[in-house]
């Protein structure tokens, strides 16, 4: 056993105990214009009351109890904390240090230390859940990290954790190394569909919300990508993965690589960079939804040289033509951006590419609230400024639905029922 795996079975084991987060005094946000995406409803100058980290009631003079902590918002839009549906947290961005470098030379526990910052950073930017797609490398560190903010030990956005990526032999690892080693390789290896059941109860049993799977893959350096894994081994991956009752996300960029993987079953494809129309049009029909990942895209073109404000390159068209087909062809479409290519912190990215390719604000802010918790099976809880709901909210300066860059002035942010970052109060 790892020394990651040791830490993560003694925070799982404390987790069981029920340590309870510290105490959460009510709070009522006042003077704000209420924005609910999701029902497309905007209420102005309206007060929300909070208690035990839930929304109890929504409107004018509401009568608080006694120790209630009161915070002005006028003047400010409230809305539902945003939802980022890929996110690596275990990573930090390319330019700083390549993938490969991360995975082989860098230690757990300096990436663990890295990741908290990480976390911090993407709530204060008003993210107050993220689903986080594999540690690359760092084993389960992000169930641990996932189970010391839900302690209160650290502070960061809830956090639905996929441990270890599953990949086929051959399929993923650092690049150029002697065949005669066996390096870590960043993800779990398995082959057939009872390999792929044995990782499936592996990953659940150490903690796992969700399962992540590369439905294609290149498998040389410099080789197009291709399908890893037949359709029937997706089928018993996502069949074991359903038996209790963990959804899958698949890394899917080709046509035939979305094929198999909706076919078998997935919940959402992540990237889908290549997709055809057949393809996403198969999305469609079978309620697949699609996270895009164009800040990650675009990220990989300025690592590479390319300087903002020239002609995009093929590959970064490609990618936003993708999305503007999907679009048109009825795809459901999440925020996911691929966190951890590029700074943790700057998630927003997404969602102003995703208006780039034409996608109205009012869409776009649902991308990242309500769809996103549609996905995450928490409809009735997350993504949503309603009565009963968790109080995970965001205030910003200016109005979203007309102007997507209020997202950037982040004045407030709510987790749980507690003020988690607040922004010296100014006039406009």
């Amino acid at each position: 056993m790892t020394w990651i795996n040791v830490v993560v079975v003694v925070c799982a084991a404390s987790m069981s105990a029920g340590p309870t987060p510290r105490a959460r005094p009510p709070l009522l946000l006042t003077g704000a214009m209420v924005l609910d995406p999701g029902r497309g409803a905007a209420s102005a100058a309206e007060d929300v009351l909070i208690v035990d980290g839930r929304i109890r009631a929504i409107g004018r003079d509401i009568k608080a109890p006694v120790g209630t902590q009161h915070v002005d918002l006028s003047g400010r839009t409230l809305m539902p904390g945003l939802i980022d549906l890929h996110s690596h947290l275990l990573l930090h961005p390319y330019d700083e240090a390549k993938w490969d470098d991360q995975v082989l030379r860098e230690n757990v526990a300096l990436r663990t230390a890295r990741a908290v910052a990480a976390a911090a950073a993407t709530l204060e930017a008003g993210f107050t859940t993220l689903r986080d797609l594999g540690t690359e490398g760092a084993d389960y560190a992000d169930v641990g990290l996932r189970d010391a903010i839900a302690a209160d030990i650290i502070r960061g956005p809830r956090v639905f954790a996929a441990t270890r990526a599953i990949v086929a032999t051959g399929c993923y690892a650092p690049a150029g190394l002697d065949p005669r080693w066996s390096p870590p390789i960043g993800a779990q290896t398995a082959d057939g569909a009872d390999g792929l059941r044995r990782a499936v109860r592996e990953q659940i049993h150490h903690g796992a919300d969700w399962i992540k799977v590369y439905a294609d893959f290149h498998r040389a350096p410099g080789a197009p990508a291709t399908p890893t894994f037949s359709l029937d081994e997706l089928k018993a991956l996502v069949d074991e993965a359903r038996s209790a009752g963990v959804p899958v996300a698949a890394h899917a960029t080709t046509p035939k690589g979305i094929r198999r993987a909706v076919l078998a079953g997935v919940r959402t494809i992540e990237h889908a960079y290549e997709a055809d129309d057949a393809a996403l049009t198969l999305m469609r029909e079978h309620g697949v939804v699609l996270c895009p990942t164009l800040a990650a895209a675009e990220a990989y073109e300025r690592f590479a040289g390319w300087k903002p404000g020239t002609p995009d390159p093929p590959r970064l068209q490609q990618a936003k033509r993708m999305v503007v087909r999907a679009m048109k062809l009825g795809v459901t479409i999440a925020c996911g951006s691929d966190a951890g290519v590029f700074a943790h912190g700057d998630n927003v990215r997404e969602l102003e590419l995703m208006a780039g390719c034409g996608m109205p604000p009012a869409d776009v802010l649902r991308a990242a609230t309500s769809v996103a918790a549609t996905v995450l099976g928490r409809e009735r809880e997350l993504g949503r400024v309603a009565e009963g709901a968790a109080a995970d909210l965001l205030a910003v300066r200016g109005d979203p639905r007309s102007d997507l860059s209020a997202l950037r002035r982040v004045e407030c942010v709510v987790k749980d029922g507690r003020v988690e970052f607040r922004r010296a109060v100014r006039s406009d």
